[in-house]
């Protein structure tokens, strides 16, 4: 799951919101810097960490599952 964007040093260059296939990654329009909304959306594909020129986006291999009403626990 998407954990954080390194605000600071992002050149805002639009490759992370981009790559994102779930739109958890939007630009703002005032800050003109990428902001993570709907993390409960992630799939954790790592598209976005992957086209991060920077490395600023960091994205944590567990994946928090949803739980699903007909699977036991």
């Amino acid at each position: 799951m998407i954990v954080s964007i390194d605000q600071e040093l992002c050149n805002s260059c639009g490759r992370g919101d981009d790559a994102c296939p779930m739109d958890v990654i939007h630009m703002d329009q005032e800050t003109d810097k990428p902001e993570i909304r709907f993390v409960d959306d992630c799939m954790t594909c790592y598209n976005c960490e992957i086209e991060c020129a920077l490395g600023l986006i960091y994205v944590d291999p567990s994946k928090i599952e949803k739980h699903q009403p007909w699977k036991m626990a």
